[in-house]
């Protein structure tokens, strides 16, 4: 019965219309997590953001591993995804109020609850028959996630925020820990990385997909701001720098990373590890900071003219950086000599000296974004002369001559 259910092992699984259609939910989620970071840009709020950011990353990466096994042209599969993405989206519409109260923190819960262990235990039954290892290591997954969800709710249903905040703090670092422990069972064993074989192209696709979809929350949210308000010189000069922003982090990330990234899974003989390592955890705060710069991309447009808040230069700064971080990481897997990026450490270098410059001197807040933007160029421009520029070779042949 569930013959067919799976994708053929070992070939290329291409990213089907179906999961592009999952993702416009995250979309929107990614535009309810940005709202709730600007209407709460106290450290608590920054504290829960991060909690609700965590949880969708999980369902949606998660969804990723198991549309790179189940085969979504199979109506089943497209059953279960259509379902997935209803209690995605369930959760995304009641995101900003899940810290304010029972019911919709309980809606949340449940929603991920469900989300997790309905789409996990399916992919169980699809793969008991063709890959009965690989239905167990989704059995464990199951189990992991089944452990979690009484915190899940028991936060919910707790009435201090504080409460609620400390429970499901310790479900996501059950799951987060998951994968490191290789979902170890009692009765059923552990994981092994051969369990996790993927399509890498798949994965590293997806990521890539996602990514995108963050960098568009940073252009929706710059457009509607300068459309909404009659253009001037600072909010033109604004519009600029935010789109100057977006393309360089599309820049660093996509003209070498992504396709480095993409061709080093592919052909990596240790391909779920990497998967789990580059893709389910190191993108974390790549997208995270994305998130963050359209934080920051909302905070500059609304007083582009206005001396850089220490919330702007917060989450500028914090973008920038976590975004540079984050891909160095993700960077170095693919290392030769597995280093981080030499231009990236020196971009967080300059970036450290520009944050310690905002002690001892005043900036506005568009020529803060402004020299923000000015540390990705530098990084953005290093990294591609090193690869694309030959500049070595050139200065090479310049000192033989």
């Amino acid at each position: 019965m569930a013959r067919g259910l799976l994708r053929k092992p070992g070939a290329h699984a291409a990213v089907s219309n179906l999961e592009l259609f999952f993702d416009l939910v995250y979309a929107f989620a990614i535009t309810q997590i940005s709202q709730f970071v600007r209407s709460h840009l106290g450290l608590n709020g920054l504290a829960e953001a991060a909690i609700l950011f965590f949880a969708m990353w999980w369902a949606w990466i998660y969804t990723s591993w198991a549309t790179n096994w189940a085969n979504p042209d199979a109506v089943p599969v497209r059953l279960m995804l259509i379902g997935a993405m209803l209690a995605s989206l369930i959760m995304a519409a009641v995101l900003p109020h899940a810290f304010d109260g029972t019911r919709d923190a309980l809606v949340f819960a449940g929603a991920y609850c469900t989300l997790q262990i309905g789409r996990t235990l399916f992919v169980v039954w699809a793969m008991a028959k063709d890959n009965p290892s690989g239905s167990r290591n989704l059995l464990r997954i199951a189990c992991w996630f089944a452990g979690s969800a009484p915190l899940w709710l028991g936060g919910a249903l707790v009435s201090a925020r504080g409460a609620q905040f400390a429970l499901w703090s310790l479900a996501l670092a059950i799951e987060y820990a998951g994968p490191f422990a290789f979902f170890q069972v009692p009765g059923l064993g552990r994981s092994s990385a051969s369990d996790w074989e993927i399509s890498g192209s798949h994965m590293a696709e997806r990521a890539a997909l996602f990514v995108l979809i963050a960098l568009g929350e940073g252009i929706v949210v710059t457009g509607t701001a300068f459309a909404d308000r009659a253009p001037d010189m600072p909010r033109d000069l604004a519009l600029i720098a935010c789109f100057a922003g977006s393309v360089l982090m599309w820049w660093i990330y996509f003209d070498t990373g992504a396709e480095r990234g993409a061709h080093h899974i592919t052909h990596s003989q240790d391909v779920g590890r990497i998967a789990r390592n580059a893709y389910t955890y190191a993108h974390l705060p790549i997208v995270a900071s994305v998130v963050a710069s359209a934080v920051a991309d909302a905070l500059l447009m609304a007083a582009p003219a206005a001396v850089a808040s220490p919330a702007l230069i917060a989450a500028t700064g914090g973008a920038v950086g976590g975004f540079l971080g984050g891909l160095a990481l993700f960077k170095r897997f693919f290392s030769l000599r597995g280093l981080l990026p030499l231009s990236h450490v020196a971009g967080l270098v300059l970036l450290a000296g520009l944050l310690g410059a905002c002690r001892f001197m005043t900036f506005s807040a568009i020529a803060f974004t402004a020299w923000c933007c000015a540390v990705l160029l530098v990084v953005a421009i290093w990294e591609w002369g090193s690869f694309h520029g030959g500049w070595r070779e050139r200065y090479a042949r310049w000192r033989a001559a």
